[in-house]
């Protein structure tokens, strides 16, 4: 399997234009629970995903709209995000930190951020969705209609599992309305929203604050207006295993676009100095990290290799995490799993359905099956 030079982020997008007057928030600040072992040792929004951080993917999209000045609401870790990311200056971008001390929930932490921030609107990005909307699109909802607050709502099959957020004809958001079997909108909120800067302001500093519960429900009846910028584009919560893998595989294949892929969209994304045996069928949107393996015969589908991972010879996985340095032994079949860093799945062994194999765990030869076959 060939392996093609390492190509920067792009700067450019497919946004209609860049944005003026507006400033961005990130909030990256939650222990990613979800997603354990995995976040043992990142946050969330820093796994590897489709070759770079989750986090690379969200800053080259509000860079390619236009959006300079970043602030990053941290919390768990905080410190790997500097590390990485610097000030910004590599992807174009003036970044800034700032560190919650206790959790203050999402509004909160919006309000933390308020110092860093000068522009008349402020975006707001959940740190761990992976989305299509043009940032550009709806910021021009909010300033067209006039609102102190603009939500990005995405319409889904099955709202049941959401809070819904109906709105009228004008797309004046009505309600917040809590998890129902029978939603009286499929419209939900999708994580993304635009303040004007005093709103942001008056949100109380200092103590935790919720937009659902309290934010928006107080805007509301204060009778400011709140905007509902509803589309159907491509969106995703990256909170469990499934769905990171899912959206990982949706970055890779070019189902949903990102100035950050760090090789063309295609079957499989393999990153520098990784070995991928001639004969093995590596694709449905696979990322192999920077020094993994994978063994002749085989098959990785779907999945997520970090870098120093193995792949034994003749091996099955799919739709999986494989963590740095973990061994998947000869002959083993791995589909819907976590495996953590530097753990070794020893050789035939069968894990299925949603195992989690935390880091450092060793299974022998033959020490987990799912069938008689041996």
């Amino acid at each position: 399997m060939s392996v093609s030079p390492a190509e920067p982020p792009a700067t450019e997008s497919g946004s209609r234009r860049a944005l003026r007057d507006v400033d961005a928030v990130v909030l990256v600040g939650g222990k990613g629970t979800r997603l354990r072992p995995l976040t043992l040792s990142a946050p969330k929004p820093m796994l590897p995903t489709a070759g770079v951080p989750f986090l690379t993917h969200l800053l080259c999209r509000i860079r390619a709209a236009g959006v300079t000045r970043v602030v990053l609401g941290t919390s768990y870790k905080a410190e790997v995000f500097e590390r990485h990311f610097g000030d910004g200056s590599a992807l174009g971008l003036d970044l800034r930190y700032v560190v919650e001390d206790r959790p203050l929930d999402t509004a909160g932490a919006i309000r933390n951020a308020a110092d860093g921030l000068s522009a008349r609107d402020v975006m707001v990005f959940n740190g761990d969705i992976l989305s299509g909307v043009d940032p550009a699109a709806v910021v021009d909802t909010h300033r067209a209609s006039g609102a102190h607050a603009t939500l990005h709502l995405v319409r889904v099959k099955d709202p049941r599992r959401f809070g819904s957020v109906p709105t009228d004809e004008t797309g004046r958001v009505l309600a917040f309305l809590e998890k129902t079997d029978d939603p009286p909108t499929d419209q939900i909120n999708a994580g993304c929203y635009v303040f004007r800067r005093e709103v942001v302001d008056e949100i109380p500093a200092g103590r935790p604050v919720s937009v659902e519960r309290e934010t928006f429900p107080g805007l509301l009846e204060s009778g400011a207006r709140l905007q509902g910028h509803v589309d159907t584009s491509y969106w995703l919560d990256l909170g469990t295993p499934a769905a990171f893998v899912r959206g990982s595989a949706d970055l890779v294949r070019g189902v949903v676009h990102s100035p950050a892929l760090p090789r063309p969209a295609g079957p499989a994304i393999v990153l520098a100095g990784a070995r991928v045996a001639d004969d093995a069928k590596v694709h449905g949107g696979t990322a192999v990290g920077e020094e993994a393996e994978v063994g002749s015969g085989a098959t990785v589908e779907g999945s997520v290799l970090f870098s120093g991972a193995v792949v034994g010879k003749g091996a099955e996985v799919r739709r999986c995490v494989v963590g740095a340095r973990a061994v998947i032994g000869a002959g083993a079949v791995v589909e819907d799993s976590v495996i953590g860093d530097d753990a070794v799945i020893g050789e035939n062994c069968e894990l299925v359905g949603g195992a989690r194999v935390w880091p450092g765990v060793e299974l022998p030869s033959n020490g987990i099956r799912f069938s008689a076959d041996v």
